[in-house]
């Protein structure tokens, strides 16, 4: 007996079931080519993470820019070293100094939130710790 279903003629329920399991296993194969592995996302971040280069938020830039703030080579090595030595402390939130210049640094996003040129009279809050590098 022949049965009619869509367009598909199947004689029996085993042919059935082979046209079904051929469907999904296919699925299978397409989801597996697309999809990205846990193991490939945590290498990747990882690796990002241990490239150890930091970054300048925005605000950060902005303020580099209006307050006319050029970094040299050595003043950004010095400045990257010094957080190092705040996450080799376990400190989270860290102000750098290097030479005249303060820079609030999140230890964990490998970050500079902002910079200062002025620090006579400056008050810096919600850090857990300094560096003067």
């Amino acid at each position: 007996m022949n049965m009619n279903i869509g367009n598909n003629q199947f004689s029996s329920i085993q042919q059935m079931q082979e046209q079904l399991f051929k469907k999904n296993s296919n699925q299978v194969k397409q989801e597996k080519e697309t999809s990205v592995s846990f193991e490939d996302i945590l290498r990747r971040k990882q690796s990002a993470e241990k490239s150890n280069e930091l970054r300048f938020s925005k605000h950060a830039n902005e303020r580099l820019v209006s307050r006319n703030i050029d970094l040299s080579n050595e003043q950004l090595e010095r400045l990257e070293n010094g957080t190092n030595k705040a996450r080799a402390k376990g400190i989270k939130e860290t102000l750098v100094m290097v030479d005249d210049l303060a820079f609030i640094v999140n230890v964990k996003n490998n970050t500079v939130i902002t910079a200062v040129n002025d620090t006579g009279d400056s008050i810096f809050t919600n850090i857990d710790g300094a560096v003067i590098s």
